[in-house]
């Protein structure tokens, strides 16, 4: 099956906790990303990179922090997605903070997409400005996705509907218990893969959710937090997780299975801090290679052929 890719770059650090991620993009291409996926027999339209969003203190607005900036990065990843979208294309956003989740699943509603969302992560970011000191909003997506109360609201209100998504419509993936978000979690509803189980049989995991996602919603987005993996194995993640998380090889092997679904409509690769990587740049490299694989269906030994598809709205 014909498979085609609208590659975006996200270079921003807006909602992020310092800067860093605003370069990913930038390495992430210098890396092969484009010539990789193109050897991989994979249609990219390229839409090049957004305009630089860094990270800067915002003494006037510390709770959220940097509102008005995330919110403006966001809309612009809305009106990119859905003018792929609306040329057939399936989007693979290239971050950036997570908070470009909120404007990649606005894209897709503005076209009336009955979609799931997979969070693969090593958080449930579940925290809203209420109750966490710090202010990031980096670390609060699934709350302004889910109109957690205590929510802000130029954000949580960013797309067509609100709440954005659906408790049932979520899925949490690879996440480490977080204590100040264990409250939150009890009185929600959504299916939820820890790190713990998804250590037990990775691919089995992967495909349990997926089935799931497939019977609820029509197509889904993955969101990939690169911190889900242990930054022992793989040193990309911007707030990193030591001697936890899954390994690298677990964690291509889900996104693999999560790319090699019919209904998978896009991907949203976040948290890539190149100042963690290596300065010859081979860590950054051997992370695209692996993320191409993945998404052609190239990483595991079961994965059958790769599935991507163009996406009719």
């Amino acid at each position: 099956m014909s498979r085609w890719i609208g590659l975006i770059g996200v270079p921003s650090s807006a909602g992020a906790h310092w800067p860093g991620q605003e370069k990913a993009p930038r390495v992430m291409r210098e890396a092969g990303l484009v010539e990789r996926l193109r050897a991989a027999s994979m249609t990219v339209i390229d839409h090049g990179d957004m305009s630089c969003s860094r990270w800067h203190p915002d003494r006037k607005h510390r709770r959220p922090h940097n509102l008005t900036a995330v919110v403006e990065v966001a809309r612009g990843v809305a009106d990119l997605v859905e003018a792929a979208l609306q040329d057939s294309e399936t989007p693979l956003m290239i971050g950036g903070d997570c908070t470009i989740e909120l404007g990649v699943l606005s894209g897709f509603l503005r076209q009336n997409v009955d979609m799931g969302l997979l969070y693969f992560d090593g958080g449930v970011d579940l925290r809203t400005p209420l109750d966490n000191p710090t202010g990031i909003l980096d670390s609060m997506g699934v709350a302004h996705t889910l109109g957690e109360p205590g929510s802000a609201e130029e954000f949580a209100r960013l797309g067509p509907r609100f709440p954005l998504m659906p408790d049932e419509k979520l899925v949490f993936f690879g996440y480490s218990r977080n204590e100040p978000e264990v409250e939150v979690l009890s009185r929600r509803s959504m299916p939820r893969y820890p790190v713990e189980r998804v250590r037990e049989g990775s691919e089995k995991a992967a495909a349990e959710a997926v089935a799931y996602l497939e019977n609820v919603a029509e197509w889904f987005v993955v969101h990939f937090n690169v911190d889900v993996i242990d930054f022992v194995d793989m040193p990309v993640a911007d707030v990193p997780q030591h001697n936890a998380g899954l390994t690298f090889r677990e964690a291509l092997v889900c996104l693999g299975v999560f790319a090699g679904s019919p209904k998978c409509a896009g991907l949203v690769v976040t948290e890539f801090n190149p100042d963690h990587a290596d300065e010859a740049g081979e860590t950054a490299t051997v992370f695209v290679q692996g993320l191409v694989d993945a998404v052609a269906g190239r990483e595991a030994r079961s994965f059958g052929p790769a599935t991507s598809r163009r996406l009719s709205t």
